[in-house]
Protein backbone atom coordinates (compact mmCIF):
# COMPACT_ATOMS: atom_id res chain seq x y z
CA UNK A 1 0.00 0.00 0.00
CA UNK A 2 1.44 3.41 -1.00
CA UNK A 3 1.61 6.36 1.36
CA UNK A 4 -1.02 8.14 -0.72
CA UNK A 5 -3.38 5.15 -0.55
CA UNK A 6 -2.82 4.83 3.19
CA UNK A 7 -3.56 8.51 3.68
CA UNK A 8 -6.75 8.24 1.65
CA UNK A 9 -7.85 5.21 3.68
CA UNK A 10 -7.31 7.10 6.93
CA UNK A 11 -9.25 10.07 5.61
CA UNK A 12 -12.10 7.80 4.48
CA UNK A 13 -12.23 6.12 7.88
CA UNK A 14 -12.23 9.49 9.60
CA UNK A 15 -14.99 10.75 7.32
CA UNK A 16 -17.13 7.67 8.03
CA UNK A 17 -16.64 8.17 11.78
CA UNK A 18 -17.67 11.81 11.52
CA UNK A 19 -20.76 10.91 9.43
CA UNK A 20 -21.72 8.23 11.95
CA UNK A 21 -21.33 10.72 14.81
CA UNK A 22 -23.33 13.37 12.98
CA UNK A 23 -26.05 10.80 12.36
CA UNK A 24 -26.87 10.93 16.05
CA UNK A 25 -27.22 14.67 16.16
CA UNK A 26 -30.68 15.13 14.61
CA UNK A 27 -32.41 13.00 17.24
CA UNK A 28 -30.58 14.72 20.09
CA UNK A 29 -31.16 18.17 18.59
CA UNK A 30 -34.78 17.35 17.97
CA UNK A 31 -35.20 16.15 21.55
CA UNK A 32 -33.60 19.32 22.87
CA UNK A 33 -35.71 21.65 20.73
CA UNK A 34 -38.90 19.61 20.90
CA UNK A 35 -41.55 20.54 19.99
CA UNK A 36 -41.10 22.87 17.04
CA UNK A 37 -44.42 22.16 15.33
CA UNK A 38 -47.98 21.01 16.23
CA UNK A 39 -48.47 17.54 17.70
CA UNK A 40 -51.20 15.19 16.50
CA UNK A 41 -53.01 13.23 19.23
CA UNK A 42 -54.86 10.25 17.74
CA UNK A 43 -57.84 9.37 19.94
CA UNK A 44 -59.15 5.84 19.38
CA UNK A 45 -62.70 6.71 20.43
CA UNK A 46 -65.36 8.95 18.86
CA UNK A 47 -65.97 12.48 20.13
CA UNK A 48 -68.17 12.82 23.20
CA UNK A 49 -67.04 9.81 25.24
CA UNK A 50 -65.15 9.98 28.52
CA UNK A 51 -61.78 9.22 26.92
CA UNK A 52 -62.19 11.98 24.35
CA UNK A 53 -63.46 14.34 27.04
CA UNK A 54 -60.44 13.76 29.29
CA UNK A 55 -57.88 14.45 26.57
CA UNK A 56 -59.75 17.62 25.53
CA UNK A 57 -59.62 18.80 29.15
CA UNK A 58 -55.84 18.56 29.27
CA UNK A 59 -55.06 19.69 25.69
CA UNK A 60 -55.25 23.45 26.46
CA UNK A 61 -52.76 22.99 29.30
CA UNK A 62 -50.46 20.93 27.04
CA UNK A 63 -50.67 23.62 24.36
CA UNK A 64 -49.55 26.16 26.92
CA UNK A 65 -46.77 24.11 28.49
CA UNK A 66 -45.36 22.72 25.23
CA UNK A 67 -45.66 25.96 23.28
CA UNK A 68 -47.27 24.15 20.35
CA UNK A 69 -50.81 23.12 19.48
CA UNK A 70 -51.92 19.57 20.27
CA UNK A 71 -54.46 18.61 17.61
CA UNK A 72 -57.00 15.91 18.46
CA UNK A 73 -57.61 13.41 15.64
CA UNK A 74 -60.45 10.95 16.39
CA UNK A 75 -59.86 7.56 14.73
CA UNK A 76 -62.31 5.08 16.32
CA UNK A 77 -62.95 1.52 15.26
CA UNK A 78 -61.88 -2.12 15.73
CA UNK A 79 -61.54 -1.76 19.47
CA UNK A 80 -58.90 0.94 19.12
CA UNK A 81 -56.80 -0.94 16.58
CA UNK A 82 -57.44 1.50 13.72
CA UNK A 83 -56.18 4.56 15.59
CA UNK A 84 -53.18 2.91 17.20
CA UNK A 85 -52.10 1.40 13.87
CA UNK A 86 -51.76 4.99 12.63
CA UNK A 87 -49.54 5.80 15.60
CA UNK A 88 -47.47 2.63 15.27
CA UNK A 89 -46.69 3.45 11.63
CA UNK A 90 -45.84 7.13 12.23
CA UNK A 91 -42.30 8.53 12.47
CA UNK A 92 -40.82 8.14 15.96
CA UNK A 93 -40.30 11.87 16.42
CA UNK A 94 -42.89 12.80 19.06
CA UNK A 95 -45.26 14.54 16.65
CA UNK A 96 -47.80 11.71 16.39
CA UNK A 97 -49.12 10.36 19.68
CA UNK A 98 -52.09 8.15 20.49
CA UNK A 99 -54.57 7.50 23.25
CA UNK A 100 -54.59 3.76 23.91
CA UNK A 101 -57.02 2.02 26.23
CA UNK A 102 -56.99 -1.35 27.98
CA UNK A 103 -58.54 -3.06 24.96
CA UNK A 104 -56.13 -1.99 22.26
CA UNK A 105 -53.01 -2.05 24.45
CA UNK A 106 -53.63 -5.17 26.56
CA UNK A 107 -56.62 -7.29 25.51
CA UNK A 108 -56.87 -7.14 21.72
CA UNK A 109 -53.76 -9.25 21.16
CA UNK A 110 -55.70 -12.13 22.73
CA UNK A 111 -59.08 -11.24 21.20
CA UNK A 112 -58.12 -10.77 17.53
CA UNK A 113 -56.58 -13.44 15.33
CA UNK A 114 -54.69 -10.72 13.43
CA UNK A 115 -53.46 -7.38 14.72
CA UNK A 116 -52.35 -4.45 12.51
CA UNK A 117 -49.54 -3.70 14.98
CA UNK A 118 -47.71 -5.22 17.93
CA UNK A 119 -48.51 -3.19 21.08
CA UNK A 120 -45.20 -4.16 22.69
CA UNK A 121 -42.83 -3.82 19.74
CA UNK A 122 -44.48 -0.94 17.87
CA UNK A 123 -45.57 1.41 20.67
CA UNK A 124 -43.93 3.15 23.60
CA UNK A 125 -46.06 3.94 26.69
CA UNK A 126 -45.63 7.61 27.57
CA UNK A 127 -48.04 8.37 30.41
CA UNK A 128 -51.10 6.90 32.03
CA UNK A 129 -54.01 9.33 31.92
CA UNK A 130 -56.94 7.92 33.86
CA UNK A 131 -58.74 4.88 35.22
CA UNK A 132 -62.42 4.16 34.66
CA UNK A 133 -64.08 2.10 37.41
CA UNK A 134 -67.10 -0.03 36.64
CA UNK A 135 -70.03 -0.91 38.86
CA UNK A 136 -72.13 -4.07 39.14
CA UNK A 137 -75.79 -3.08 39.24
CA UNK A 138 -79.08 -4.94 39.39
CA UNK A 139 -82.81 -4.32 39.18
CA UNK A 140 -84.40 -3.53 42.58
CA UNK A 141 -86.82 -6.45 42.21
CA UNK A 142 -83.99 -8.97 42.57
CA UNK A 143 -84.11 -10.88 45.86
CA UNK A 144 -80.35 -10.70 46.50
CA UNK A 145 -79.35 -7.32 47.90
CA UNK A 146 -75.64 -7.97 48.41
CA UNK A 147 -72.95 -9.46 46.20
CA UNK A 148 -72.61 -12.49 48.48
CA UNK A 149 -76.34 -13.15 48.26
CA UNK A 150 -76.23 -12.57 44.50
CA UNK A 151 -73.51 -15.17 43.94
CA UNK A 152 -75.31 -17.72 46.11
CA UNK A 153 -78.58 -17.08 44.26
CA UNK A 154 -76.92 -17.37 40.86
CA UNK A 155 -75.31 -20.69 41.78
CA UNK A 156 -78.64 -22.05 43.02
CA UNK A 157 -80.41 -20.85 39.87
CA UNK A 158 -77.85 -21.59 37.17
CA UNK A 159 -78.46 -19.79 33.88
CA UNK A 160 -81.41 -17.73 35.14
CA UNK A 161 -79.63 -14.44 35.68
CA UNK A 162 -78.25 -12.40 32.80
CA UNK A 163 -75.59 -9.71 32.97
CA UNK A 164 -75.43 -6.94 30.39
CA UNK A 165 -72.19 -5.28 29.34
CA UNK A 166 -71.00 -2.62 26.92
CA UNK A 167 -70.19 -4.89 23.99
CA UNK A 168 -68.19 -7.98 23.09
CA UNK A 169 -64.52 -7.56 23.82
CA UNK A 170 -64.95 -4.38 25.87
CA UNK A 171 -63.43 -3.99 29.33
CA UNK A 172 -66.95 -4.38 30.76
CA UNK A 173 -67.39 -7.71 28.95
CA UNK A 174 -64.08 -8.93 30.31
CA UNK A 175 -65.02 -7.66 33.77
CA UNK A 176 -68.16 -9.82 33.65
CA UNK A 177 -66.13 -12.81 32.42
CA UNK A 178 -63.66 -12.38 35.29
CA UNK A 179 -66.55 -12.11 37.76
CA UNK A 180 -68.02 -15.36 36.45
CA UNK A 181 -64.67 -17.13 36.61
CA UNK A 182 -63.87 -16.04 40.15
CA UNK A 183 -67.37 -16.48 41.59
CA UNK A 184 -68.68 -19.49 39.67
CA UNK A 185 -71.95 -17.59 39.26
CA UNK A 186 -72.45 -18.58 35.59
CA UNK A 187 -74.26 -15.35 34.74
CA UNK A 188 -75.40 -15.21 31.10
CA UNK A 189 -73.54 -12.39 29.36
CA UNK A 190 -75.62 -10.11 27.11
CA UNK A 191 -73.74 -7.63 24.86
CA UNK A 192 -75.06 -4.11 24.32
CA UNK A 193 -73.89 -1.26 22.14
CA UNK A 194 -72.44 0.73 24.98
CA UNK A 195 -72.69 1.14 28.72
CA UNK A 196 -75.66 3.55 28.64
CA UNK A 197 -78.12 1.19 26.90
CA UNK A 198 -77.11 -1.65 29.23
CA UNK A 199 -77.81 0.46 32.31
CA UNK A 200 -81.17 1.60 30.91
CA UNK A 201 -82.29 -1.97 30.34
CA UNK A 202 -81.46 -2.87 33.94
CA UNK A 203 -83.52 0.14 34.97
CA UNK A 204 -86.41 -1.09 32.80
CA UNK A 205 -86.15 -4.66 34.07
CA UNK A 206 -85.25 -6.06 30.65
CA UNK A 207 -82.05 -7.60 32.02
CA UNK A 208 -81.22 -8.64 35.58
CA UNK A 209 -77.72 -7.22 36.01
CA UNK A 210 -75.07 -5.18 34.28
CA UNK A 211 -71.46 -4.13 34.62
CA UNK A 212 -71.31 -0.56 33.36
CA UNK A 213 -69.18 2.53 33.70
CA UNK A 214 -69.99 4.86 36.56
CA UNK A 215 -71.43 7.79 34.57
CA UNK A 216 -74.06 5.48 33.05
CA UNK A 217 -75.34 4.33 36.44
CA UNK A 218 -74.50 6.95 39.06
CA UNK A 219 -77.74 8.96 38.97
CA UNK A 220 -79.82 5.76 38.99
CA UNK A 221 -77.88 4.44 41.99
CA UNK A 222 -78.27 7.73 43.87
CA UNK A 223 -82.01 7.71 43.14
CA UNK A 224 -82.37 4.12 44.41
CA UNK A 225 -83.61 2.92 41.03
CA UNK A 226 -80.97 0.19 40.76
CA UNK A 227 -78.99 -1.85 43.28
CA UNK A 228 -75.25 -1.15 43.36
CA UNK A 229 -73.70 -4.44 44.45
CA UNK A 230 -70.04 -3.50 44.11
CA UNK A 231 -67.47 -1.47 42.20
CA UNK A 232 -64.83 -3.30 40.19
CA UNK A 233 -61.86 -1.12 41.18
CA UNK A 234 -59.36 -2.05 43.93
CA UNK A 235 -60.55 0.84 46.13
CA UNK A 236 -63.97 2.29 46.93
CA UNK A 237 -65.01 5.32 44.93
CA UNK A 238 -65.39 8.82 46.43
CA UNK A 239 -68.69 9.18 44.56
CA UNK A 240 -70.05 5.93 46.09
CA UNK A 241 -68.25 5.50 49.41
CA UNK A 242 -70.95 3.19 50.76
CA UNK A 243 -70.58 0.66 47.91
CA UNK A 244 -67.93 -2.02 48.54
CA UNK A 245 -65.44 -3.28 45.99
CA UNK A 246 -66.00 -6.68 44.40
CA UNK A 247 -62.95 -7.89 46.33
CA UNK A 248 -64.27 -6.60 49.66
CA UNK A 249 -67.68 -8.12 48.99
CA UNK A 250 -66.36 -11.65 48.74
CA UNK A 251 -63.97 -12.09 45.78
CA UNK A 252 -60.48 -11.25 47.09
CA UNK A 253 -58.07 -10.29 44.33
CA UNK A 254 -60.73 -9.15 41.89
CA UNK A 255 -59.62 -6.03 40.03
CA UNK A 256 -61.01 -4.88 36.72
CA UNK A 257 -60.63 -1.25 35.85
CA UNK A 258 -60.84 0.44 32.49
CA UNK A 259 -57.86 2.70 31.77
CA UNK A 260 -56.20 4.68 29.03
CA UNK A 261 -53.00 6.58 28.41
CA UNK A 262 -50.72 8.23 25.90
CA UNK A 263 -48.44 6.17 23.66
CA UNK A 264 -45.87 7.07 21.00
CA UNK A 265 -44.27 5.10 18.16
CA UNK A 266 -41.54 2.75 19.38
CA UNK A 267 -38.12 4.35 19.08
CA UNK A 268 -39.27 7.82 20.10
CA UNK A 269 -36.23 9.45 21.77
CA UNK A 270 -36.18 9.06 25.54
CA UNK A 271 -35.86 12.83 26.20
CA UNK A 272 -39.05 13.44 24.21
CA UNK A 273 -40.90 10.70 26.12
CA UNK A 274 -39.66 12.20 29.40
CA UNK A 275 -40.78 15.71 28.39
CA UNK A 276 -44.22 14.53 27.36
CA UNK A 277 -44.62 12.48 30.53
CA UNK A 278 -43.70 15.48 32.69
CA UNK A 279 -46.10 17.83 30.93
CA UNK A 280 -49.00 15.36 30.95
CA UNK A 281 -48.52 14.69 34.67
CA UNK A 282 -48.39 18.42 35.36
CA UNK A 283 -51.73 18.84 33.59
CA UNK A 284 -53.26 15.93 35.53
CA UNK A 285 -52.03 17.43 38.80
CA UNK A 286 -53.88 20.69 38.18
CA UNK A 287 -56.72 20.84 40.72
CA UNK A 288 -59.28 22.29 38.30
CA UNK A 289 -58.51 19.64 35.69
CA UNK A 290 -58.63 16.85 38.28
CA UNK A 291 -62.03 18.01 39.47
CA UNK A 292 -63.37 18.19 35.91
CA UNK A 293 -62.08 14.69 35.14
CA UNK A 294 -63.65 13.26 38.28
CA UNK A 295 -67.00 14.78 37.35
CA UNK A 296 -66.88 12.48 34.31
CA UNK A 297 -66.71 9.46 36.62
CA UNK A 298 -63.05 8.97 35.76
CA UNK A 299 -60.05 9.02 38.11
CA UNK A 300 -56.80 10.76 37.05
CA UNK A 301 -53.86 8.35 37.16
CA UNK A 302 -50.54 10.15 36.67
CA UNK A 303 -47.28 8.20 36.82
CA UNK A 304 -43.98 7.49 35.12
CA UNK A 305 -43.55 6.08 31.65
CA UNK A 306 -41.90 3.02 33.22
CA UNK A 307 -44.79 2.35 35.60
CA UNK A 308 -47.28 2.66 32.74
CA UNK A 309 -45.26 0.22 30.64
CA UNK A 310 -45.12 -2.29 33.50
CA UNK A 311 -48.87 -1.94 34.06
CA UNK A 312 -49.60 -2.61 30.39
CA UNK A 313 -47.52 -5.80 30.58
CA UNK A 314 -49.31 -7.04 33.69
CA UNK A 315 -52.75 -6.24 32.24
CA UNK A 316 -51.86 -8.04 28.99
CA UNK A 317 -50.98 -11.19 30.94
CA UNK A 318 -54.09 -11.00 33.12
CA UNK A 319 -56.55 -10.52 30.29
CA UNK A 320 -54.89 -13.23 28.20
CA UNK A 321 -55.76 -15.73 30.94
CA UNK A 322 -59.33 -14.45 31.30
CA UNK A 323 -59.95 -14.42 27.54
CA UNK A 324 -58.59 -17.93 27.10
CA UNK A 325 -60.74 -19.28 29.94
CA UNK A 326 -63.84 -17.54 28.59
CA UNK A 327 -63.04 -18.55 25.00
CA UNK A 328 -63.72 -15.04 23.69
CA UNK A 329 -62.64 -14.27 20.13
CA UNK A 330 -63.24 -11.31 17.81
CA UNK A 331 -62.58 -11.08 14.08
Amino acid sequence: MTATTSSLSRRAALLLAVVAWLGHLPAHAQAGDYPVKPIRMVVTFPPGGSTDAVIRLIVPRLDQRLGQAVLVDNRPGAGGNIGLAVVAQAPADGYTLGIGAAGALAANVSLYAKMPFDPVKDLKPVAMLAAIPFVLIGHPSLAPKTQKELIAYAKANAGKLSIAHGGNGTAMHLSAALFNQMSGAALVAVPYKGSGPAALDVLAGQVSLAIVDLPSALQHIKAGKVIAYAVTSPQRLPMLPEVPTVAEAGLPGYDSTGWFGVVAPAGTPAPIVARLNAEINAALDDEAIKESIRKLGVEPAPGTSESFEAYVRSETQKWARVIKAADVKLD
